[in-house]
């Protein structure tokens, strides 16, 4: 299983020229947010592969539309919500039809302001609380009750930052104590220095910034 992440900065080699003979091969893409809208269309179009995302704390033209109202009002939280240069995989848990991974997305970041999609640690625990029945669901029908929650912000004291704006969440810990994703991928904190480590392990789960874009190559994800 190949995954293009992506997040926080189109200068990345998936935006690139080269995006078709780099990334070919890819099974599905992957969004930890703070990208425009539109830059979901350019790899859809080029890959011919579906897109999943969430929101970060910036770049939120549409976030009212798709998180307050709009489109996704009603709508099961299985369902992917109405495309919109990708699916808003927000708030949600899906299972991807082409590769039949079991996605969770919670997006924003720590409340520093009055911002959009900017959550109190609290208020994060309460939209996982939501996640809880379907996860549930997932672990009696799959075995297993998620391969990969996206994130923006990351877990608390795994590569966040000692500002309020990029401390990670708490919470993303005990979710993963709990529930044992594969992979938790986030954006959110800047890796300028490339050589900086993006992987941290906590418990069963990899922990990926994927900071501009990075590619996970799994043969073992999945049910």
């Amino acid at each position: 299983m190949r995954l293009l992440c992506v997040s926080d900065t189109t200068r990345s080699l998936a935006f690139s020229p080269s995006i078709k003979s780099i990334y070919h091969d890819t099974d599905l893409i992957l969004s930890a947010g703070d990208m425009p809208l539109e830059s979901y269309d350019y790899m859809t179009t080029m890959l011919s592969r579906d897109v999943y995302y969430v929101y970060g704390n910036h770049n939120l033209n549409h976030f009212d539309r798709d998180m307050k109202g709009g489109s996704i009002v009603g709508m099961d939280p299985y369902s992917s919500s109405i495309k919109f240069y990708g699916f808003l995989l927000d708030g949600k848990i899906v299972r991807d039809k082409s590769t039949g991974l079991l996605i969770a997305g919670l997006g924003g970041s720590m409340r520093y302001n009055e911002g959009d999609s900017q959550y109190t640690e609290r208020q994060m625990e309460n939209r996982i609380r939501k996640l809880i029945p379907f996860l549930l669901y997932n672990k009696l029908r799959y075995g297993r009750y998620l391969d990969i929650l996206v994130t923006h912000a990351p877990p608390y004291g795994m590569g966040d930052g000692q500002d309020l704006c990029h401390m990670g969440f708490k919470c993303f810990l005990d979710f993963m104590k709990k529930y044992e994703p594969k992979y938790l991928v986030h954006g959110h904190v800047h890796l300028d220095d490339c050589n900086l480590p993006r992987v941290v392990e906590f418990g069963k789960t990899k922990v990926v910034n994927v900071y501009g874009s990075y590619l996970i190559d799994d043969d073992k994800l999945g049910g």
